[in-house]
This record gives structure tokens, C-alpha cells and sequence, in this order.
């Protein structure tokens, strides 16, 4: 059995913690059929690319959408677009302006702005300050551990 195939499934790789810039400067790629962001890492192994097609992110809603089901997030680096908050279990009751939320999801676009499918997404808006302050340190030393 291939090492990357669990009782014939293929293994699903974590989310990897990125910024929005980090997405916003990315290539994408097509691998197997399979689409695949390369990013350029922080920290001391910035030189090196880090392969993402699922996220984790963090950042306060600046809008939600007519559609109440796409909403537009800003992080310290910029702005992204999550869609599909609809389909997720607890999604909707943290879907406020000016709340601050985790959103797991698969890239579906990089620029102009990065867009994400979301799969998960948490209200982080009453340890907000913490969570913003370590955000892009818990982001730096992840992918200095990744490799």
C-alpha cells in the first residue's frame, strides 16, 4: 500500500496557518489533477516554498454579503473573501461585523484577493486581543516545523 493511503483513502493533509499576503503573493499549480498553492514561507526558511491547498486563517469580518453566505475577513496583511459559511455546522451564529474568527477552508483563488471555501469556522471574538497579538507568531513557527 502506498505510504500516502490510509485503508485506501488518501491521506488528507492538515491546514496549514497562513496570512493573506502570503496567499496574495502565491502560484498556483496543477499536480495530478489535484490544484496546489505554492507560498513562500516566514520566518528564517522564507526561501523556501510551503505547498497549501487547505488553509487555516484568522482575521475580524469587515462585511458580510447580501447572500449571508460569503464574507469578506481582513487579517494583519489584507483582506480575503470566505464562501460557502452557509454549509458549515455553527458557521452562521459568529457571522457579525467586527468579529474576530477562525476559518478553516480550500483555496479556490489567490488574487486578486485569496477566496476560501470554507469548511470550518469558530468565533475567536472573546480572547480577540490575544488571538490577533499571537496570530502571525503561531503562523512563523508553524511553517519553520513544516517541511
Amino acid at each position: 500500500m502506498d505510504s500516502g493511503q490510509i485503508s485506501g483513502e488518501k491521506k488528507k493533509s492538515p491546514p496549514i496557518k497562513v496570512l493573506s499576503s502570503q496567499l496574495r503573493e502565491g502560484k498556483d499549480r496543477r499536480l495530478n489533477g489535484k490544484l496546489e498553492f505554492n507560498i513562500k514561507r516566514l520566518g528564517q526558511w522564507k526561501n523556501t516554498a510551503l505547498v497549501v491547498s487547505v488553509v487555516w486563517m484568522q482575521g475580524t469580518i469587515l462585511e458580510v454579503r447580501s447572500d449571508h453566505n460569503t464574507v469578506l475577513l481582513l487579517d494583519e496583511t489584507g483582506t480575503f473573501v470566505v464562501n460557502g459559511v452557509n454549509n458549515i455546522p455553527k458557521g452562521n451564529p459568529c457571522l457579525l461585523q467586527g468579529n474576530y474568527v477562525m476559518v478553516m477552508g480550500m483555496i479556490q483563488a489567490l488574487s486578486p484577493e485569496p477566496v476560501l471555501r470554507a469548511v470550518k469556522m469558530a468565533d475567536l471574538s472573546e480572547r480577540a486581543a490575544i488571538h490577533r497579538r499571537m496570530w502571525k507568531l503561531e503562523v512563523e513557527d508553524l511553517q519553520q516545523t513544516l517541511t
